[in-house]
């Protein structure tokens, strides 16, 4: 198994994770296309987060592209053994993967609140408030409930759903930058690649 092609997969993957994450938060700020509720301030505060624009977005290009150029670095026999200086970048590819654990997470935990919370509507006596914040998330169970929120229409659905995927793509991140933190150990402690005829020629 080359380590180097492994992390770079990872990389991959998460540079789309992330880009799915921006736009997924960026939609929670038009609800059925329109902006006047986010200029208003008629959003869930958790909107307000950015949890997917930097948590699972830009903070994820960061170990994303680390990874990427894992498999070019050429810093080869440091310390006068061939290898080496592959083995201190995957190492360091370390750091780079612990940044996007909490990116992730950061996402993660902020998607999840958002969901038990819900969103900010407006109810039938035409007031806005968080009409489910009460329910502690047993509300997206019963969808028969959603209709209290009269204003944005189908604001629930819109909320729960992008919320939901943010939650998703970032628990995937999550799961990649911690295979990355096993994946550096390995290629550090083990070597770049388990096959000499896979390593790169110093």
């Amino acid at each position: 198994m080359c380590y180097g092609r492994c992390a770079r997969c990872i990389g991959h993957s998460l540079v789309w994770l992330a880009i799915l994450c921006i736009v997924a938060n960026i939609l929670l700020y038009f609800p059925n296309g329109e902006t006047k509720y986010a200029s208003d301030n008629h959003l869930s505060r958790f909107v307000w987060f950015f949890s997917g624009i930097l948590g699972g977005g830009l903070l994820m290009f960061l170990p994303a592209f680390t990874f990427i150029g894992l498999e070019q670095e050429d810093c080869c026999g440091c310390c006068g053994h061939e290898n080496c200086g592959k083995r201190c970048a995957m190492l360091s590819s370390i750091l780079a993967a612990l940044i996007g654990i909490g990116g992730s997470g950061y996402c993660v935990i902020v998607a999840a609140l958002a969901l038990e919370e819900g969103p900010r509507c407006m109810d039938a006596s035409g007031q806005w408030n968080y009409t489910f914040a009460s329910t502690e998330g047993d509300y997206l169970l019963d969808s028969a409930t959603w209709s209290q929120c009269v204003e944005p229409k189908h604001i629930v659905e819109w909320n729960v759903s992008l919320f939901s995927i943010l939650l998703a793509l970032g628990g995937i991140e999550f799961i990649l930058c911690l295979i990355q933190v096993i994946n550096g150990m390995l290629g550090g402690v083990c070597g770049y690649c388990s096959s000499r005829q896979q390593q790169y020629d110093c």
